[in-house]
């Protein structure tokens, strides 16, 4: 065969050049070789697409030697192109091919019964040893049902004990939540709190079911065993061929092990018992399940049961192929039915929270689940089309991958459990250092939302990667070994920790500033405590910009974006708008020093920018002073050269009394003090005198009179209020004692040519009416 494509390609060439070599003829060997391959579909398949590939090459030799024309000719398809197809038409067909068999050799079946039951030479010996094979299992069966019935007190002290210990649990998370929802009974975050510590209640109450599952899953598991005490050792006992022994040990076998596949989802619901149910379900639920679950477990018994007895009944493998295939087809006939049976249940069950469901995102997710029995029905199928396309290692793959990302969302879902509760108990401040920090607690809450969408999506992330990962996708070496995972990984876990320090250090500050600022005021500091609250926005404000920059910088630089450039413009920019706006940066300058300098604070009454009036608000740039008939001005600290201050350290009050010269300064002087002294000695009045009448002597004495000067020292911002009470008093005293104060007199003038005329200010007559012309 190989020698006869060597002549034909060869015979052009002999009217140029003489023939080099012979062709061989086969041997025996390579006939035989030849033979087997052409017997073999696969193999006949792939020895003709070489020889086409081989025939085409030979084609295309002579056409690379030709000398090139003006003709186009159409791109020919590559080789290795063709090989692909080819390969993917051959597999096609093969998978195909032995779908299509199985109801082909489901006739092998029929004409195998048809033989084996015809003659009684055929059909004594199944008889046989069926017959000796279904007593055996009845006496088994009958064993199990005593032993049942003998542990059913058991059994019942288990659920009565389960019982006890869910009525002594339930009591706790109905007081945790009732304390959770008093706290804050509208906000968010204690939603979010009530809701995760219920859920981990509602966990760890399952997992305390786990001891009394486990003992009613031994106690269901004894008759079983029992079973399998009877049966296997009858083998031994009974006088039986080694056919029947076969047959007996593969019927015990395998209802032995449905029936425990049957059990472990028995235990998992308990229909009867629900104190020791493992699975959040209603008792309807439970019962439904359990009992299609009972139909479901049949398929793998009978599939080991036609896989190890159809070669002992000189059933063809192919027949046995087709059996099974047919009863695996009936098991996911049955599972689609059960789906589509339970697909109301599940999707309640998947629904998000009422709190999840206000998002966006889990109002699609809601939508999603409703459908979950799509994507299960097409697994269903796409499964029984495996097994019977007979692709290699699919179903085990597809039934592996499946096992594996349920396993993945469970222990998703109880790690979710555990650390949300583990969030929880971090966020809940310690009653001793919430009451020295009282806000701590309100803090903490508003971060709790955060925190638990940052662990949502690391969960989610993780649990991402590890059903990737299942399904065959290297997802965890993308992140640890791959440049762009690690680099992906590092700038999350970079901003992840810029942006809990940042957290941690505003808190800190705001703390620790909150704790100085109530420690001002319990002291009776109030002074400083209203100083450091004029401060304290200007410090969050500056403390923020810096926090922000810093992280945002970090975050940039760990992307790979160059922020040095950025910086640079930063500064230049920076350095025009202070060049551009001076008098807006020393407004921000002067205001700074002016507040740390503790020169004003709100509440002062200070005359600055020629305007005198209580201080309302201060900021970094301005300064609002409301004067006394109530107008607000608004003055920036550029314009500030001075302030006047009367709110601080004390008042001094300067009385000065202008008194005719004849009067006695000493009495006067001596009435005053008296009167400071009774002040004092007022509840009113008393604190907010700081000294007695300070007599300074006399200021000015001439034609005017004598002016005597002295002082009283006030409380800040008490000197009008003294002054005025002190002008009061005085004045009464000063009228009782007749003390004569300095009268200035009024001279009246006539016109030239009539008699000059005066009058004295303090006459009493009547003044004469001056002359006219």
């Amino acid at each position: 065969m190989f020698a006869i494509p060597s002549a034909h390609a060869e015979a052009p060439a002999t009217k140029t050049a003489p023939q080099a070599t012979t062709t061989a003829p086969l041997s025996a060997q390579e006939a035989q070789q030849l033979l087997n391959v052409l017997n073999d579909p696969k193999q006949r398949d792939a020895f003709t697409h070489t020889l086409s590939l081989m025939a085409r090459g030979i084609k295309e030799t002579p056409a690379a030697s030709a000398p090139s024309t003006d003709t186009k000719t159409l791109p020919e398809v590559s080789p290795e192109i063709g090989n692909g197809f080819n390969s993917v038409r051959t597999q096609s067909m093969g998978y195909v091919h032995n779908f299509l068999n199985l109801f082909k050799d489901l006739g092998l079946v029929g004409h195998w019964f048809r033989t084996q039951l015809s003659t009684p030479e055929t059909r004594a010996p199944i008889l046989h040893a069926f017959g000796i094979a279904f007593i055996v299992i009845a006496c088994g069966l009958a064993v199990e049902r005593v032993v049942a019935l003998m542990l059913r007190n058991p059994l019942l002290a288990t659920t009565q004990k389960a019982q006890a210990q869910e009525t002594r649990n339930a009591r706790q998370p109905l007081e945790t939540d009732a304390e959770i929802t008093a706290e804050a009974p509208t906000s968010n975050s204690s939603q979010t709190r009530a809701e995760d510590q219920r859920r981990q209640v509602e966990t760890l109450r399952f997992l305390a079911r786990i001891p009394y599952s486990f003992l009613h899953l031994v106690l269901k598991t004894v008759p079983v065993l029992a079973f399998l005490a009877v049966t296997v050792p009858s083998i031994w006992v009974l006088p039986i061929s080694d056919r029947t022994a076969n047959v007996i040990l593969t019927l015990a076998y395998s209802y032995a092990g449905a029936r425990g596949l049957y059990l472990l989802v028995e235990t998992a619901f308990t229909p009867r018992s629900p104190t020791i149910r493992l699975l959040p379900a209603s008792n309807p639920t439970a019962f439904m399940v359990t009992r299609w679950w009972n139909v479901l477990v049949a398929a793998p018994a009978i599939v080991i049961c036609l896989s190890e007895l159809g070669a002992q009944f000189n059933l063809t493998p192919r027949g046995t192929d087709a059996m099974i295939r047919g009863v695996v087809l009936v098991e996911h006939i049955l599972i689609a039915a059960f789906i589509w049976r339970i697909r109301h249940i599940v999707s309640r069950a998947l629904q998000p929270s009422t709190l999840g469901k206000k998002t966006g995102m889990w109002t699609v997710i809601a939508a999603i689940t409703r459908l979950w029995w799509v994507p299960a029905m097409f697994l269903d199928i796409s499964l029984w089309i495996v097994w019977a396309a007979h692709l290699q290692g699919g179903y085990a793959w597809i039934l592996k991958t499946t096992g594996t990302t349920i396993a993945v969302l469970v222990l998703s879902r109880l790690g979710a459990v555990l650390a949300y509760g583990l969030q929880d108990r971090f966020f809940r401040v310690n009653p001793q250092l919430e009451e020295r920090f009282p806000e701590l607690q309100k803090r903490a809450d508003r971060y709790y939302p955060a925190a638990r969408a940052i662990l949502t999506g690391a969960i989610l992330f993780l649990t991402l990667v590890a059903m990737t990962e299942a399904w065959g996708l290297p997802t965890f070496g993308f992140f640890i070994r791959n440049a762009l995972g690690r680099r992906l990984t590092d700038t999350v876990l970079t901003l992840l920790i810029a942006v809990t320090v940042a957290a941690a250090i505003w808190e800190v500050v705001n703390l620790v500033l909150n704790h100085q600022l109530t420690s001002f005021e319990t002291s009776g500091q109030r002074s400083r405590a209203t100083r450091l609250r004029t401060v304290l926005p200007i410090i969050r404000t500056v403390l923020l910009a810096i926090i922000i920059i810093i992280v945002a910088v970090t975050t940039l630089s760990q992307i790979g974006i160059n922020v040095t450039p950025l910086l640079t413009g930063a500064g230049i920019l920076g350095a025009a708008i202070a060049f551009g706006s001076q008098s807006l940066v020393k407004d921000f300058i002067t205001g700074f020093f002016m507040l740390v300098e503790d020169a004003i604070q709100v509440g002062d009454w200070v005359t600055t920018g020629g305007v005198s009036g209580t201080v309302e608000n201060l900021s970094i740039r301005t300064v609002k002073v409301r004067d006394i008939t109530g107008d607000l001005h608004i003055i920036p600290f550029s314009s500030v050269s001075s302030i006047a201050n009367t709110a601080r350290g004390y008042n001094q009050i300067v009385i000065k009394q202008q008194l005719d010269l004849s009067e006695d300064l000493p009495r006067v002087s001596a009435i005053m003090s008296k009167a400071v002294k009774e002040m004092r000695a007022d509840p009113v009045f008393g604190p907010m005198i700081l000294s007695d009448y300070t007599d300074l002597g006399v200021d000015q004495s001439d034609s005017g009179g004598a002016t005597l000067i002295g002082s009283i020292r006030t409380t800040p911002m008490m000197k009008w209020k003294v002054k005025r009470e002190f002008n009061r008093i005085v004045t009464n005293r000063f009228a009782e004692e007749g003390v004569k104060f300095y009268t200035p007199t009024a001279y009246t003038t006539t016109p030239p040519g009539n008699a000059m005329q005066f009058h004295v200010a303090n006459d009493t007559g009547p003044q004469p009416t001056p002359e006219t012309p």
